[in-house]
């Protein structure tokens, strides 16, 4: 087949390498940077049987309005290039938050050989063995299902923006949801049509997905203790990050598919806490909560911050907060940050990131000294250098 892969930074590269691979011809458009392969005019002359385009492109894009051809979606294709042949059993874990905490859980509670695909890199299970980093564009995929099947073990995957459709078992981390695609179409819309692909789709609180199972329905939280029933399984299990949020659920969601899946949720008690995701650190008497990743939000700040203060028992704050420049395709809105900072009265804020120059001049942040960084590294040495008691809550979204 002749096929035109649109998008080069997303994984086209990968995509278009697997199908030449088998033989297909394809070209290549990079619609955002336009440095790879044909440009725009060029592709829109020339004739082809299929297009691939990610799901994140404007629909209204000039390209994709001139195409005649049927065209499928990043994730479509990574699930022809999978095909029959994936490892058992195969997950996909999708959301705006709670991703990676989610399938790192899952991970804790399942038996035997596997692979784990998250954002902050792809392990080998039981040894946890590094063994790259790759994003969780869908492309991610193919190399982790092709690796958890040759040691004959489950693959469990983050995918951003939707499931592939490959695996058999689908997660839903968050109901949150935010405009794309040239905000002309909602996320968690999306996340729910690829997700009911899946035989089986599990969907955290306040998710209407006709035919998945709501978590709430199979476990229970009471303070520290989590109870599950499901699969034929039943027992609980206690630990402390369930008073936190951003933990609560993605263990309720690890429980109840651990059920499923042949695991064993008890495991899940002495699950700790991930870096970037709620965890801490103490230097020179001062407290460090890592909240800083790709799904940080204002609900995640929050939490990070009360945790802070309660470990503690000091009010102080030096909130380090903002989005790293081009790291993350959803971001962190400047009025959500103003609303927080008026919220939270941080004794100081470090911005991270040249959208939120200025900041400090708005009269929500009237009183508060407000200090400015380029990067996550940066604005964590501008805060030890000027905490001298309390914490620094690090709040910050990017990729690690």
């Amino acid at each position: 087949m002749r096929i035109l892969v649109i998008d080069t930074i997303h994984g086209g590269l990968d995509i278009a390498g697997y199908l030449n691979g088998r033989g297909h011809f394809t070209d290549l458009v990079d619609v955002y940077r336009g440095k790879v392969g044909i440009d725009a005019a060029t592709a829109a002359e020339r004739s082809y049987d299929l297009a691939i385009a990610p799901v994140h492109l404007d629909p209204w894009h000039p390209l994709l309005r001139s195409l005649t051809v049927p065209v499928i979606s990043h994730h479509d294709a990574v699930r022809w290039i999978i095909g029959k042949d994936r490892p058992a059993p195969f997950i996909e874990i999708t959301g705006a938050r709670g991703k990676t905490t989610t399938a790192c859980a899952l991970a804790h509670v399942m038996k035997g050989p596997g692979i784990l695909h998250t954002s902050i890199g792809t392990y080998r299970f039981p040894e946890k063995e590094l063994l790259w980093k790759k994003s969780i564009t869908p492309s991610s995929l193919v190399p982790a299902a092709e690796e958890a099947l040759r040691i004959g073990g489950w693959c469990i995957s983050e995918v951003s923006l939707g499931c592939t459709g490959a695996g058999e078992y689908g997660i839903i981390t968050s109901s949150e949801d935010y405009l794309f695609a040239g905000g002309k179409r909602k996320a968690l819309t999306e996340k729910i049509r690829s997700g009911q692909r899946l035989p089986h789709l599990l969907v955290a609180p306040g998710i209407d997905a006709p035919g998945a199972v709501p978590v709430e329905s199979v476990t229970v939280t009471d303070g520290e203790v989590c109870r599950y029933e499901c699969g034929g399984m039943t027992g609980t299990f206690g630990s402390p990050l369930l008073l936190l949020e951003s933990y609560r659920i993605p263990l309720q969601l690890a429980a109840a598919a651990g059920c499923d899946l042949g695991g064993d949720p008890s495991r899940l008690a002495s699950f700790q806490a991930i870096p970037g995701r709620m965890s801490q650190t103490s230097e020179g008497g001062i407290r460090i909560i890592d909240n800083s990743n790709s799904g940080t939000s204002a609900l995640t700040t929050r939490s990070a911050v009360q945790y802070a203060r309660k470990i503690t028992g000091r009010e102080e704050i030096t909130l380090v907060t903002g989005k790293e420049t081009g790291a993350v395709c959803e971001g962190f809105p400047r009025e959500d940050i103003l609303a927080l900072i008026g919220e939270i009265q941080p004794a100081r804020v470090i911005m991270v990131g040249s959208e939120y120059a200025g900041i400090g001049d708005d009269p929500g942040c009237r009183g508060i000294p407000s200090h400015y960084a380029g990067s996550l590294a940066e604005g964590i040495s501008i805060a030890r250098t000027l905490t001298s008691c309390g914490s620094i809550v690090l709040s910050v979204k990017c990729w690690r």
